[in-house]
């Protein structure tokens, strides 16, 4: 009684167990807490995106070069975390490569910028007036006497020569080369939309970096995602680095409200940062022997704001703000607050997976699935009768297991673990075949259907543990030396081997015990 008591009880939490974690995929309306537990498709069953990176760790020491990649992932891992796609998968290719799979991810090109940005943030003094006039003279100058320079633009130009061609006159005399490309504004100079596209190959150029001056630097201000044909501000900065993102605590994103004052910020969305405490004391220092002056925000290369620094500011607290959108807003947020990536990165190849081929491989699948369980059962009930209709009815609990599982795990349904769960299908039963031989021979012997069902069970019992064992340890080694839908493969395996035996030993034996013999019985249907 001590055992039937126990295995009542261990059949009980089984099913409770499956059918809470079932619920969510049939009944609508439940509660957050419960509803939230859903199965996880992959990519090849919902559709999304597949990134190949490089890491370029050719600046790094080959000490820095081994833990580059490891760091790398574990931001990007961050990031797409708080991006909020469920269930990516990340993973380290040879040396230096880095596979990432967004499932279900539907803005493509946010999740890749979000991905490959290096996130270099830097605090930086904003030159003006007289001063970032002269700085403009002599990229000029240095231009003129620099003759390597002038093949060096024709190459940069050479995808849109229109655009130096109202400009001859100052490259041929050798002069003005520069500034040509960019006319005063109101504080700072403004680049027209048709030479940004100069500009920008120019500032990343590293022999156009040889002709601005020493401690200076010239960088383009945030493109307005409102008006994508917008002019932009060039703006000349002081190269020197007063805060970075190592002194930056956290970021988040706020919004103004409609009564603000500041322009800024009323009714749009910026990024309130604070500083660390060492952080905070250099941002209090660079606002106290800085006052009037402006402060740069650069991310990457890009000024997204540079506010007038009114008085001393102590707290260490700022705001980021910025021509962005809410969702940029969020970005940006993401990788302040997962830091800068070791070493910069670079997409080798990116795989768009449309939603209709995850739909085909599902139906495909479910498909494969129905058919080889009704197989199964329509052979178990032929050829063991009653006996085989109940291992037919615990089956479909088993299936339910598997399922209910992989959702409590967290665990990623893939195709190959939907194959793995067509395998385990067919395994499931194994046990009850072995097993029920067993019984069938000691019912020949003339032993009676309890001896021969306490019998059968006693000596097949450790075959069935032996044989799923090895299938296990093989599962286990899949698994840790697998990658992506291997290791889907495994998992559904695992947890189908472990359900199956539960089911033969336990389960079946318990319906045995309970409902088909007893003290009377003279036969058993098997």
């Amino acid at each position: 009684m001590k055992k039937f008591s126990w295995r009542g009880l261990s059949i009980v939490i089984f099913i409770c167990v499956t059918a809470f974690y079932l619920a969510p995929l049939a009944i609508p309306n439940l509660p957050e807490w419960w509803a939230k537990n859903k199965l996880k498709l992959g990519l090849d069953l919902r559709g999304g995106m597949q990134i190949l990176l490089e890491v370029d760790t050719s600046e790094l020491s080959a000490a820095d070069a081994r833990g580059a990649v490891d760091q790398n992932i574990k931001i990007i891992r961050e990031r797409i975390d708080q991006f909020g796609v469920a269930e990516p998968s990340i993973q380290k290719l040879g040396e230096n490569r880095i596979m990432v799979q967004l499932p279900g991810v539907s803005n493509y090109e946010a999740a890749e910028n979000l991905i490959k940005q290096t996130a270099m943030l830097e605090f930086k003094l904003v030159v003006s007036g007289e001063e970032a006039k002269k700085v403009l003279d002599t990229v000029d100058l240095n231009i003129s006497n620099n003759l390597s320079f002038f093949p060096k633009l024709a190459e940069l130009d050479k995808k849109d020569k229109s655009i130096l061609a109202d400009k001859a006159d100052s490259v041929k005399a050798g002069s003005g080369v520069f500034s040509s490309l960019v006319r005063p504004g109101e504080v700072d100079f403004e680049v027209q939309y048709s030479d940004v596209r100069l500009i920008q190959d120019l500032l990343a150029d590293s022999l156009f970096q040889q002709a601005v001056p020493m401690g200076y630097q010239l960088a383009l201000d945030k493109a307005d995602t409102e008006s994508a044909r917008a002019d932009r501000i060039l703006h000349v900065l002081s190269s020197a680095v007063e805060l970075s993102g190592a002194d930056l605590a956290k970021a988040k994103v706020e919004y103004g409200s409609s009564t603000s004052t500041d322009p800024r910020i009323a009714n749009k969305p910026y990024i309130s940062i604070e500083m660390k405490r060492e952080g905070s004391r250099k941002f209090e220092r660079v606002t106290a022997d800085n006052t009037g002056k402006r402060l740069a925000i650069v991310l990457d290369g890009v000024v997204y704001s540079a506010p007038n620094i009114q008085e001393r500011i102590s707290g260490g607290r700022a705001q980021i703000t910025g021509k962005f959108t809410s969702s940029e807003a969020n970005e940006l947020a993401i990788v302040l607050n997962t830091g800068n990536l070791i070493a910069p990165i670079k997409p080798i190849s990116t795989s768009i997976i449309g939603a209709t081929l995850g739909s085909d491989s599902i139906r495909s699948g479910s498909m494969a699935g129905i058919i080889g369980l009704i197989a199964v059962v329509f052979f178990m009930l032929v050829y063991y009768k009653l006996c085989g209709f109940i291992a037919d009815f615990v089956l479909v609990f088993n299936v339910g297991f598997i399922l209910a599982m992989l959702t409590a795990f967290g665990a990623t349904l893939t195709l190959p673990g939907i194959a793995g769960m067509i395998l385990t299908i067919g395994m499931a039963v194994d046990a009850n075949v072995l097993i029920y031989e067993r019984i069938r021979e000691e019912l020949d012997q003339g032993k009676t259907p309890r001896s021969a069902v306490d019998a059968g069970y006693k000596r097949a019992v450790i075959t069935v543990w032996d044989a799923n064992l090895t299938t296990l340890i093989a599962a286990a080694v899949l698994y840790y030396f697998g990658t992506g839908p291997i290791r889907g493969f495994a998992v559904t395996l695992a947890i189908g081997i472990i359900g199956s035996m539960f089911c033969a030993i336990v389960f079946v034996r318990s319906i045995l015990d309970t409902f088909v013999i007893t003290g009377t019985s003279k036969k058993l249907s098997i």
